[in-house]
Order: C-alpha cells, then structure tokens, then sequence
C-alpha cells in the first residue's frame, strides 16, 4: 500500500501583505513550502509526494523541487481557488492508482515532526479516516450570525484544534467528495469535514497533534516560526 503525501499550498497568502503566497517566503535560508516538503521527503513510510500550488507559481515550484533533487515529488499539481478544490484536484490527479493512504497536510505548517507523521500513518493501519488535533486551552464561544453576541458556550473539554495532516484511505476520501460535491451547499474547510458530511456514521480517528505544528496566517507568524525552526533544526 502506498502512502502518498499531498501537501497543499495552493493559497494567494492574501493575508500576508506580501506579493508572494506565504508558501513561498524564506525562514532562515529555505522557503516555508521547502520545510513542509522536506519532513515528508524524509520519513520513511511516505513513498511519494504531490504537490498543489497555484497556477502561477507551478514554474516557480518546479524549480525548488529540482534544487532540492526531491525524490519522492510526483507531480506538482495545479490547485483551486478554494481550498476543498486543491484536495479534489489531486485526488483526482490520483484517479488512476490503485488504493492508497492519502495523507494531507498544509505547507503553512512547516515545523511538522518526523514523529508525528509516524504516528498519523501508524493510525492508517486500524482507520481510514484520521484527523490531527490538540486541546483547546481557551474557551471557544458559538456566536449569533451578526458575530456580536454569543448564541453559546460549548465545554471545551469536547472541543479541539484542528490541524494537519488529515489521512485517508484513498478509496473513502474520493467517494467522499464526490458525494458532498454533488450537493449545492458545499462549505467545508478540511477534509474530515467533507468525510463527515458524506458519511456520517464513519469513525475519524484522532491522533495528538503538536503545539509546534502551528500554522503560519499573518506576517508576524513569521518570528515565531524562525525562532522554533531553529530550535527544532535537528528534530
């Protein structure tokens, strides 16, 4: 069985004040993508890599994955203009191979752990559907649709932050997204949540995620991932 890594990087990086998506600013002398890259290049159950970047930095992309003489990188595939249509367009890139474990992950999380990636494909061996979390140590409010004022105030000992790498049976996450494309109301915003909706009833398994898998949004994400990316450098 195959373990195929899709890193997403398909985003504009609009929030970032900058003319380049964030996937492609350095941090300490390599591009963020490189990091996302390189974590899954490195570890020994992955056995190849799709990349999905946006259509005007596919060149671009190109050339960092010659420099870095990846060997695992497949195909560098065209992304959409949201996110769910980056993750169906390299399922559907992957029509044709045989069943496998798909495993997502956004390249605006760079300082994913060897170890973690273990633990997510570890999980495929008993779950076809596996999604990275952590505890929430604030308190998360459900607000009214005007966003002034709070509708209510879940327990967070039920609740968790989401992160990546999401996997999958290849099988399970391509049925689910046909499923939940066909609808007319298609909102989600990871793919557990495109699972969900197609199969209520399928178990999604949690592994422990990491507070250093953070993920970069705005510029000052930057500082904070320079300063962890030279502590974590040989982890």
């Amino acid at each position: 069985m195959k373990y195929i890594a899709i890193i997403l990087a398909g985003g504009s990086g609009s929030r970032m004040n900058n003319n380049k998506p964030k996937q492609f600013l350095e941090i300490n002398g390599k591009t963020i993508i490189e990091y996302a890259v390189n974590a899954f290049e490195n570890n020994e159950h992955i056995t190849d890599i799709i990349v999905v970047v946006n259509v005007m930095f596919v060149n671009l992309m190109k050339s960092i994955a010659e420099s870095n003489k990846w060997k695992k990188v497949r195909a560098i595939v065209n992304g959409g203009n949201e996110r769910y249509e980056s993750s169906y367009n390299a399922i559907k890139y992957l029509k044709d191979t045989e069943d496998a474990y798909l495993i997502f992950h956004d390249a605006a999380r760079p300082l994913i752990s060897n170890d973690l990636i273990n633990r997510v494909v570890n999980a495929l061996s008993n779950h076809d559907a596996v999604m990275t979390a952590i505890p929430s140590s604030d308190t998360i409010v459900e607000v009214n649709d005007e966003k002034d004022s709070v509708r209510s105030i879940p327990d967070r000992n039920f609740l968790m932050r989401v992160q990546t790498p999401q996997a999958f049976r290849k099988s399970l996450i391509s049925g689910a997204y046909d499923a939940a494309l066909a609808k007319n109301d298609f909102h989600f915003t990871d793919d557990c949540g495109v699972v969900k909706e197609a199969f209520p009833n399928e178990r999604i398994h949690i592994v422990k995620g990491e507070e250093r898998n953070l993920k970069i949004t705005y510029e000052s994400d930057l500082k904070i991932i320079a300063q962890l990316s030279s502590q974590y450098e040989n982890n």
